[in-house]
């Protein structure tokens, strides 16, 4: 009789793939862009046409004009909207320093190419957005991008 040898299947050597979840997580880490801020106010973004985006976003500084979702109060006029720098919900005459204190802890080359990115509500009186500019003039931030969506174009 011939003896058969029973073949065994080695089994799959999992050594290395420690090694490898830690570089896939790595490499996650860095290309992926964290929110930094919380968004304070409801805003719907006004649409527009010739749009571009924004290509040095280490340097933008974003000012929001909306709504409070904080607290449920809904004022009349200028008092129902409230301006967001950063993360922080300020009054109208706190924004040139919020400004210049955001500038103050950037690098001085991210500081010259600073950017304000001004996301305002479709509804926000002009008035508002007007006082914002202002108060963006005192704080030297002449850099200033307007948010909006691409207006969809009418089929008929």
């Amino acid at each position: 009789m011939i003896e058969r040898r029973r073949r065994v299947v080695p089994g799959l050597n999992t050594a290395s793939l420690p090694d490898l979840i830690f570089t896939v997580l790595f490499f996650f880490m860095i290309v992926t862009h964290m929110r930094t801020e919380t968004v304070k106010v409801d805003y719907r973004v006004p649409q527009g046409s010739g749009l571009a985006q924004l290509q040095q976003k280490s340097s933008v500084v974003h000012v929001y004009i909306g709504k409070s979702k904080v607290n449920g109060t809904r004022g009349q006029g200028k008092e129902q909207f409230h301006v967001q720098v950063g993360d922080r919900i300020v009054p109208i005459e706190s924004v040139a320093d919020c400004i210049r204190e955001i500038r103050s802890h950037m690098p001085a080359e991210e500081a010259r190419r600073m950017t304000v990115s001004l996301k305002a509500d479709a509804d926000t009186p002009m008035g508002l957005v007007a006082e914002v500019k202002q108060a963006l003039r005192e704080a030297k931030a002449l850099r200033v991008n307007y948010s909006g969506d691409e207006k969809k174009s009418k089929k008929h």
